[in-house]
């Protein structure tokens, strides 16, 4: 009798899971834009009222990491590159390590997070950092090369600068922390290639870090072995994005003209501090009176900086002039130099 129960309870089961399955079909017509999306500052204030848990142990499991900071210096010195990945955010950690263990040498950091990146405007600097570096430590440097500013010349040119052999003086390098190395503006394959390149400089070293679980389908069997040349460690910080988070627009949230506004203000305040008092419409030689740059070549750096990142855009007068301009609303303008100021 009871095997009878057991029979007549499955059969029931099966045609009343065939009656929901059949519903279920008509429920999944529903959009994602029928969901009631919610304020951002409502669930900004929601995410920032999250209580850290297990805090004893993550302070613990920090300690550990430190504790490798004199290998990786060591790994670093033997021409490897080191790459850093595990859940949470490893932007502190990258840069405690920059600011304890780097100390002795330049050090260049690329946010890989932000909307977007210049490779050669980050060739340019690292060139520029690399040629000081060796104005002190090295007579023998190619004077032909400083003849000429690294801005002019080609992206082969600065990478060719940058892997000039320095016999006399192995420990000459300049290391370079990218957070995000699989960041959105540098998941392309062109700046990929662009960057194992410049690992694989003689004068350079690689520190990144990875958070996408298909990161590493971005470099071949060369660009992992050969250029990049990488020692993988598993550093899990369980730290939350909130630097890169910011970056990223919020699924359940409205966007616009407020999200657009809310991005420059990140972009402005991430900027240098001349960068930041310099209004775009001035012309250079407002600029230089001022002193926020001290020739055109840096006014045209800043510029590129807020096109790199959409807060300013070109366009052609009606004289024929190319012409600046910022895509941004009156009123969003308004309210991001009151949050600025």
């Amino acid at each position: 009798m009871e095997d009878e129960d057991d029979e007549f309870t499955l059969s029931r089961n099966y045609f009343l899971a065939k009656e929901t399955g059949s519903s279920s079909k008509k429920r999944s017509a529903r959009k994602l834009s029928d969901i009631n999306i919610v304020d951002e500052q409502v669930l900004q204030t929601a995410i920032s009222e999250i209580l850290p848990k297990h805090e004893k142990e993550i302070g613990h499991l920090l300690k550990t990491y430190k504790d490798l900071y004199s290998k990786w210096l060591f790994e670093l010195r033997c021409g490897f590159g080191l790459l850093l990945y595990g859940f949470g955010s490893k932007k502190v950690l990258l840069e405690d390590f920059a600011s304890t263990t780097l100390t002795d040498y330049e050090t260049v950091v690329i946010n890989g997070y932000l909307p977007s990146v210049n490779i050669k405007q980050v060739l340019i600097t690292l060139a520029e950092v690399l040629s000081d570096q060796l104005k002190h430590k090295s007579s023998t440097r190619n004077k032909s090369r400083s003849e000429h500013p690294f801005s002019s010349q080609s992206v082969e040119d600065l990478l060719s600068y940058l892997n000039v052999q320095i016999s006399h003086d192995k420990d000459c390098f300049v290391c370079v922390v990218i957070h995000n190395i699989d960041g959105p503006s540098l998941r392309d394959s062109e700046s990929q290639q662009y960057l194992a390149r410049l690992a694989s400089c003689s004068q350079v070293r690689i520190v990144a870090s990875i958070d996408q679980v298909n990161a590493p389908l971005l470099w071949d069997k060369k660009m992992v072995h050969t250029q990049f040349n990488w020692c993988w460690y598993h550093v899990p910080t369980f730290a939350p994005y909130n630097v890169e988070g910011k970056f990223s627009p919020l699924i359940l949230v409205n966007c616009g003209n407020a999200q657009t506004k809310r991005s420059a203000l990140v972009v402005l305040r991430s900027l240098t501090p001349n960068a930041q008092s310099m209004p775009i419409s001035t012309l250079y030689t407002k600029c230089r009176e001022r002193f926020l740059v001290s020739n055109q070549i840096t006014l045209n750096a800043h510029l590129t900086e807020f096109k790199d990142h959409e807060l300013v855009k070109m366009r052609r007068h009606s004289d024929g002039q190319d012409c600046s301009y910022i895509p941004l609303p009156s009123e969003a303008l308004a309210k991001l130099l009151e949050e600025l100021l």
